[in-house]
C-alpha cells in the first residue's frame, strides 16, 4: 500500500499495538495523529518519530470513555486542518474477573471505549474517505471475539461486536475504494495482560506487536475482511466454531479460571 504523505489517526497510541502501528506507518512516510490518555507518553513517541522519519506528528490526549470525547476529538482534528486517510481504532481495555464482582462503572466504560468510541470514530471519518474514493480503517478486535469468555465476559463481547461490525462494514464499503479490516490478535507482548495484575487470562506464546502490525498490513494488501494474527491463533479461532458450544464454554472457563479467585483484578488497558 502507498502510505507516504497519508495521515493516520491512531487511538491507543501511547504503547503496545498503537505505538507499533505509529512506528511502522511513520517509517513508511505517513503523517500521524496520536491519541491516548497519556500526554507524556504520546509526546515522547512523537518526538522520536519526528526525528527518525521526518513526518508530521500531532498529539491529541483524550479519554475516549467520555461520551462526548469523539466529538471533541473531531473538532481538534478539524482545527489542525488535517483530513484522516487512515483510521486505526486500537484503544480498548478489559477487566478480568466475574461480572458480579466487577465495578459497574468500569464495565460501562469498557463498552463505551471498545464499542461506542470505535463506532463513532468510524462513522466520523468514513464519509470523507468514501468521498475521496480511498482510505483505510483498521479496527482491533481480538482472538476472544470468536467465543464467549467466562471471567472476561464483557471484554470478549465487545470484541465480538468489533469483529461482526467490521466484517459487515467491509462488505458495505467494497465499491467505495475504502479498505476495512478487523485485526484479531491473540496473546501479544503488550502491557494489556500485565495491567490486570495476573497472567491467568493469558496463555500460549506471545507474539510481538511488530508481528501483529505486519500481519495487518499484509491483510490489507489482500483485501480481506478480517485476519487472525499467528497460525496457532488462527487454528484456535476456527476450532471454536467446530466444537459444541457447551464444550467450548467449559474449555474456555477452565483456561480463564482465576488461580487466586479472591484477588482483585484491575483493568487491563491498551
Amino acid at each position: 500500500m502507498h502510505l507516504a504523505d497519508q495521515t493516520a489517526l491512531i487511538t491507543g497510541a501511547s504503547s503496545g499495538l498503537g505505538a507499533a502501528f505509529a512506528r511502522e506507518l511513520a517509517a513508511r512516510g505517513a503523517h500521524l495523529i496520536l491519541v491516548a490518555r497519556s500526554r507524556d507518553k504520546l509526546e515522547a513517541l512523537a518526538a522520536r518519530l519526528r526525528a527518525a522519519d521526518r513526518v508530521r506528528v500531532d498529539v491529541l490526549p483524550a479519554d475516549l470513555t467520555r461520551p462526548d470525547a469523539v466529538t471533541r476529538l473531531g473538532a481538534q482534528v478539524d482545527a489542525l486542518g488535517r483530513g484522516v486517510d487512515i483510521l486505526i481504532n486500537d484503544a480498548g481495555f478489559g477487566t478480568y474477573g466475574d461480572v458480579i464482582a466487577a465495578d459497574p462503572v468500569r464495565l460501562h466504560d469498557q463498552v463505551q471505549l471498545n464499542v461506542a468510541a470505535l463506532l463513532d470514530l468510524t462513522r466520523t471519518y468514513l464519509p470523507g474517505m468514501t468521498a475521496r474514493g480511498r482510505g483505510v480503517i483498521i479496527n482491533v478486535a481480538s482472538l476472544s471475539a470468536f467465543q464467549p469468555m467466562p471471567h472476561m465476559a464483557v471484554y470478549a463481547a465487545t470484541k465480538a461486536f468489533v469483529l461482526s461490525f467490521t466484517e459487515a462494514l467491509w462488505t458495505e464499503t467494497r465499491p467505495s475504494g475504502v479498505r476495512v479490516l478487523a485485526l484479531c490478535p491473540g496473546p501479544t507482548a503488550t502491557p494489556f495482560h500485565a495491567a490486570t495484575g495476573s497472567e491467568d487470562g493469558s496463555f500460549g506464546k506471545h507474539r510481538t506487536p511488530e508481528q501483529v502490525v505486519a500481519t495487518a498490513l499484509r491483510a490489507l494488501d489482500r483485501d480481506v475482511p478480517s485476519v487472525v494474527d499467528g497460525r496457532f491463533n488462527a487454528f484456535n479461532s476456527r476450532l471454536s466454531g467446530l466444537l459444541p458450544r457447551r464444550l467450548t464454554l467449559a474449555i474456555v472457563e477452565r483456561a480463564m479460571r482465576p488461580s487466586h479467585p479472591h484477588v482483585r483484578r484491575d483493568p487491563a488497558q491498551h
